[in-house]
């Protein structure tokens, strides 16, 4: 079942969510979200993140929108993009009222309709194939699964000098419930040619500017990707009906990769015999640097690479940045999660000493390949006061978070620092 935090005395590890925040003036609040986001800290030396010090002393926007949680954060109001506080994130299924919001184009009319929505799947196959929502529904398998979907610029805002994009901390992932069919068992359908290398995924949202010929992004992954049957075409979130802001009736969930290939609003899928060039597969877009280059210096296209599997992560989802606790305290519990991609996580350790020291937390199995991992630990605090925690995870294959974002691209990809939060004691 997944825990609830916000809206009751106490919660399941005995925190008191109605406690005080300690950040209260709007340069405690820039502090704190620079701590929390896990962002560097500015040559200023007070904190704040180069890159936020202006929008940090405005404070947050909060989103406005029909069924989401008012506590996220907006972005981006054209498209409208909005992230998820890591203290929001604290249920082992994210709901989705807290679910992120990531678009590229304008949002689509909800279809009256869901059913008669018509999925094509054509290009290097044998057999085109044109299958309305309904027809999917009844005609194959339907399979649930726990995945997280992540925007591929998460961990941006940690990026110094700062890059392109929606500067998002850590709030561009979440975990729900997907139900749907594997893609694989449509491209089976539709037989690949030995020719098949590639996806491209296109998508009924008009782009920005209005013409109805020219797609907000299309997308695709390797052919290895599209067949790995937890890829999927999905119409349900939690149980539910796919809402429209969140792609529905119908999108693409490819898990462990750039959030931007799980096409929203789907219509179709063509099978290419070479890597997809469309809008938001070339130059920068969604690549990283195969040699390292000058932070803010000026990129060669030639020397990047397509982000594909996404960085290991971990956040902390309880107690929030900014947490007051009693004077006294001497023992804190802390929950969160962790994912890594096409990996699985193997550890994450917390640090109450500014990374002078590391302490193992609790690790829980993934429900299914893909779900993220959840964590908890408790920590002895020595004194009251200000405390930071610290939290970092490592892969399967022995990668580890960074203590700062590294391997800087002009759009900001790959960034994983780690996430830190601010605590007062008293």
């Amino acid at each position: 079942m997944a825990r609830e935090t916000s809206g009751s005395a106490a919660d399941g590890n005995g925190f008191d969510t109605s406690r005080r925040r300690f950040l209260g003036s709007s340069g405690l609040v820039a502090l704190g979200a620079a701590i929390g986001g896990g962002l560097p800290l500015s040559r200023n030396g007070i904190g704040i993140p180069e890159a936020h010090a202006q929008a940090a002393a405005k404070g947050p926007q909060y989103l406005k929108f029909p069924g989401k949680n008012e506590g996220l954060v907006v972005l981006g109001e054209k498209p409208l993009v909005a992230e998820t506080p890591e203290s929001l994130l604290d249920d082992d299924t994210t709901p989705i009222e807290k679910f992120y919001i990531r678009n590229n184009g304008q949002i689509p009319e909800e279809t009256k309709d869901p059913d008669a929505w018509k999925i094509t799947i054509d290009g290097e196959v044998n057999n085109k194939i044109e299958i309305t929502l309904g027809e999917l529904k009844s005609k194959y398998k339907a399979v649930t699964r726990r995945m997280v979907l992540e925007c591929g610029g998460n961990g941006r805002a940690a990026f110094s000098p700062p890059a392109r994009g929606n500067q998002w901390t850590n709030g561009g992932a979440g975990c729900a419930e997907w139900t749907g069919v594997p893609l694989a068992d449509l491209l089976k359908k539709a037989g690949l040619k030995p020719s098949a290398k590639y996806t491209a995924h296109y998508a009924a949202d008009l782009h920005l500017s209005g013409d109805p010929g020219k797609p907000s992004i299309s997308r695709g992954v390797r052919i290895e990707k599209a067949m790995d049957p937890n890829t999927m075409i999905v119409w349900a979130m939690n149980g539910k009906p796919l809402p429209n802001i969140h792609g529905g009736p119908v999108r693409l969930v490819v898990p462990g990769w750039a959030g931007s290939a799980s096409q929203k609003w789907l219509t179709r899928i063509t099978i290419r015999d070479r890597e997809h060039d469309g809008p938001g597969m070339t130059e920068f877009s969604y690549r990283l640097a195969i040699k390292p280059m000058v932070p803010g210096g000026k990129a060669d296209p030639a020397n990047f690479r397509i982000l594909e599997s996404m960085p290991v992560r971990s956040i902390i989802t309880n107690p929030a940045n900014g947490a007051k606790f009693a004077a006294g305290t001497k023992e804190l519990k802390l929950r969160g999660a962790s994912w890594a991609g096409d990996l699985t996580v193997k550890q994450v350790d917390v640090s109450t000493d500014f990374g002078a020291s590391w302490q193992r937390t609790t690790l829980e199995k993934p429900k299914n390949k893909y779900d993220w991992q959840r964590w908890t630990a408790t920590i002895k605090l020595p004194s009251d006061g200000y405390f930071e925690i610290w939290a970092r995870a490592t892969d399967s294959r022995g990668a580890m978070q960074p203590h700062q974002a590294g391997f800087w691209n002009p759009q900001g990809y790959g960034g994983n620092a780690m996430h830190r939060i601010a605590v007062l004691v008293g």
